[in-house]
């Protein structure tokens, strides 16, 4: 039966990317889309959202606008190397039509609360942005942290940070959020850069989505691309773009992708080394591990499903030469 899914997304490319990803699986059943800040601010960010799911076909999944700025801040702002490798409008200037509805009324902390209570172990979540709305959650109601199942695309354990030497991009946005979610979460896996930098596509890939001929295919192409070209000037040894947060989503259904270390977290939030992701000291010889890290990751199967499942709903959007008229 497929898992429940809820994603916590700041809407750029690879959050596009891993919304595509849950779409075109048939493990995974995506209950809802909840938008926090990041990449984008939290109105670009659901406006993108909405259209992706509606690019697909996929109206009926709500959207839920989440809280638009970190715990220690009054505001947010798009850091400038943000636009530079998602764009803009967050999608790598790929054009689609504005959905033809809105955000939910109710709250993305509401929501969390609600489907945890309801769904209880059918329910996974992933975080694929700042953790400020789970750290929300938490904070509202007192038995979420005991009983939500989280995976979460963040952190860096055994490599450097991507902001600072110690700090991944997520997990910089609001540290003190990463903290609390770390240090009370019963069940939290941590999909980070140890190795989401290991799961890379190239313009072989994004090829073949364009020659499809579909809408779908032509967006997936079209923002991609952008992403790929960004890495070329921010990471050119690696030779293609990572694949962070759909890689998240594919161990919310698959968690043997991935090799993991149990280990109770936390997130340092003073020094030099604030938004660090490593080991609680206080909590090292607890029997209970709640946290999980990958470091491992079968690179070859984690690809093949994920040109499997996004080519497949790519296929079933309308042609190109159909949409134009």
């Amino acid at each position: 039966m497929a898992r429940k899914l809820i994603l916590d997304v700041d809407t750029g490319i690879d959050d596009a990317l891993a919304i595509a990803y849950a779409l075109g699986s048939e493990d995974l059943d995506l209950i809802g889309v909840t938008g926090t800040y990041g990449n984008v601010l939290v109105p670009t960010g659901t406006r993108n959202s909405l259209a992706i799911l509606e690019l697909f076909g996929r109206t009926d999944i709500p959207v839920y606008a989440g809280p638009d700025h970190a715990r220690a801040r009054d505001s947010f702002e798009v850091m400038e190397i943000s636009e530079f490798i998602h764009g803009k409008n967050g999608i790598g200037e790929a054009q689609i039509p504005d959905a033809s509805r809105a955000v939910e009324e109710q709250s993305a902390v509401e929501f969390m609360v609600e489907s945890v209570r309801q769904y209880g172990d059918e329910l996974v979540i992933v975080p694929v942005g700042p953790l400020t709305t789970v750290a929300a959650a938490m904070e509202a109601d007192p038995t979420f942290a005991d009983n939500a199942h989280i995976v979460i695309m963040g952190g860096a354990l055994t490599v450097p940070g991507n902001v600072t030497q110690w700090s991944e991009a997520n997990i910089n946005q609001d540290p003190e959020a990463a903290d609390l979610v770390f240090r009370n979460a019963k069940d939290i896996t941590m999909v980070g850069l140890d190795v989401t930098l290991q799961t890379l596509l190239t313009s072989k890939e994004t090829a073949e989505w364009k020659a499809l001929g579909t809408t779908g295919g032509d967006f997936l192409a079209t923002a991609t691309d952008y992403y790929i070209k960004a890495y070329e000037t921010t990471a050119p040894y690696l030779g293609g773009c990572g694949l962070h947060d759909p890689l998240a989503v594919a161990v919310a259904a698959d968690p043997n992708l991935v090799e993991t270390l149990d280990i109770n977290l936390k997130t340092d939030t003073e020094g030099e080394t604030r938004g660090r992701t490593i080991g609680d000291e206080a909590r090292l010889n607890d029997a209970a591990k709640t946290g999980h890290v990958a470091v491992g990751v079968d690179v070859e199967r984690f690809l093949a499903e994920f040109m499997r499942r996004l080519t497949g709903l790519a296929q079933r959007t309308p042609g190109r030469d159909a949409a134009a008229k």
